[in-house]
């Protein structure tokens, strides 16, 4: 009987530990956030790949110097002048303690890809994207908010 009742008040700690893991992942629903501007840009939804890594599509774009349905007229290969709303513009990143790591991130405005680290901030409210060829210190660093 007493075993019971202290797995019964343990529940309730498990799910608030949890639910708190949770918002420290990047897996979510983010607004990208420029770094030059401090203008909302587009909202990006990251999500489990099938290979385990995370990946990030965009779902929807807020602002645009390219109007409201951008292309991405100066990327190559399989995404050259395809709508950029859909397109998935992070991918193969892993965990990497309180990181995640290891991936790419493609810049739809010059067409670039960058390896890219992505790390939770402020309790999972926030994501540092930072995008960088090389070197991580040799970068750049967006904020984005989580929705």
């Amino acid at each position: 009987m007493r075993n019971t009742l202290l797995a019964l008040l343990a529940l309730p700690l498990m799910a608030v530990s949890a639910v708190a893991m949770a918002q420290n992942t990047p897996v979510g629903s983010w607004t990208t956030i420029d770094d030059e501007t401090g203008k909302p840009k587009s909202v990006v939804e990251i999500y489990e790949a099938r290979d385990g890594s995370l990946a990030g599509r965009v779902d929807e774009i807020l602002q645009s110097d390219r109007g409201p349905n951008p292309v991405c007229d100066k990327c190559s290969g399989a995404n050259k002048d395809k709508p950029v709303k859909g397109m998935v513009i992070l991918w193969g990143i892993k965990q990497k303690g309180n990181t995640w790591e290891g991936g790419k991130i493609l810049d739809p405005a010059s067409g670039k890809v960058y390896s890219v680290k992505v790390t939770p901030t402020e309790g999972g409210s926030k994501l540092e994207v930072r995008g960088f060829m090389g070197f991580s210190l040799l970068g750049r660093t967006q904020t984005w908010v989580r929705q």
